[in-house]
């Protein structure tokens, strides 16, 4: 019974990937180890499931039926693994998540953390990097993104939250070089940028018509690591655009102030990502539903407080 399944979740991937590479990027297989099998399922068959081209690939119509059929198959054991999965209240087996470094230390670690005490059979493994990582060659269950996201036929996205920005300097900074007015103020000022890759992040700011803009602020210095921007902020460095759960702390301490709250900065979004498959095991799901339900919390709003005006 067996050897008549081999092959054919190879097939299957390769008519709905529209490529055997694409395929064995989905399947974290080799394209020659997707080619093989499905050259020994034909051989097994005794027909071409296949007509191919050096620029393309399209089913015959004996392929056409046996795709048909098999995907009804697999629906079918799928839908028993689902069922037999539902049932199970614990999370099994190793779950590997790549993390932005200082947003995976504050925010998501926490989360996983108290995962792992509710899961003790669960492993979770956890890779801290800014790098943007390969999830299906280095064999990642998830991974948090900020900012757009590629398309992409191998991934499936889900939103995580909103994180909300703002922009602050130190007091000493801005005792010495005055607090801009507005977005054409900042223009004048000192800058500390995120940057990675030689690319630079954008500061976007929304004025009081709705409209937004792009400040032109004198860049000096760049790092891609938040907590040094936030540390050359605290330094009196220049103005710094970082999120609102990692300023708050130097806020409260008094060691920055905002120049534009979150009202007027405009937010980025933070993805979960995770490569694409016909099955979601329990592990990585349950992680979602807690990074879900526990991150938007934790990148909230943060405003400037109002001025109190105190008469002489």
């Amino acid at each position: 019974m067996s050897d008549r399944l081999h092959g054919i979740s190879a097939f299957v991937e390769a008519v709905e990937a529209g490529s055997f590479a694409v395929a064995a990027q989905r399947m974290r297989l080799t394209r020659s180890a997707v080619g093989k099998s499905i050259a020994r399922l034909e051989q097994r068959l005794g027909v071409r499931l296949f007509q191919r081209t050096t620029r393309s690939q399209s089913l015959t119509e004996d392929g056409q039926a046996y795709y048909e059929r098999c995907v009804r198959a697999l629906a079918e054991l799928d839908a028993g693994v689902s069922a037999l999965d539902s049932g199970k209240s614990e999370a099994i087996g190793r779950l590997r998540v790549s993390v932005p470094v200082l947003f995976g230390r504050h925010c998501v670690a926490p989360v996983l953390l108290a995962l792992a005490r509710q899961h003790p059979r669960m492993t979770i493994e956890m890779s801290f990097s800014d790098q943007v990582v390969d999830l299906v060659e280095e064999k990642f269950d998830l991974a948090i993104r900020s900012g757009s996201l590629p398309d992409s036929t191998t991934l499936v996205a889900r939103r995580l939250a909103t994180q909300d920005m703002a922009i602050c300097a130190a007091p000493s900074y801005l005792t010495k070089y005055g607090t801009p007015a507005d977005i054409a103020g900042m223009s004048t000022h000192v800058g500390i940028a995120y940057g990675r890759a030689g690319r630079l992040e954008p500061w976007r700011v929304r004025d009081s018509n709705g409209e937004v803009h792009k400040p032109q602020v004198d860049i000096r210095l760049v790092f891609d690591d938040l907590q040094a921007i936030a540390d050359a902020a605290v330094a009196g460095a220049g103005l710094a655009w970082l999120p609102c759960w990692l300023m708050s702390k130097h806020s409260r301490a008094g060691e920055l102030t905002l120049v534009m709250d979150s009202e007027s900065v405009l937010p980025t979004e933070i993805y979960l990502v995770w490569p694409q498959s016909r099955y979601l095991p329990t592990k990585t799901r349950v992680a979602i539903d807690a990074l879900v339900a526990e991150i938007p919390g934790m990148v909230g709003k943060l405003q400037k407080p109002p001025v109190t005006i105190i008469a002489a």
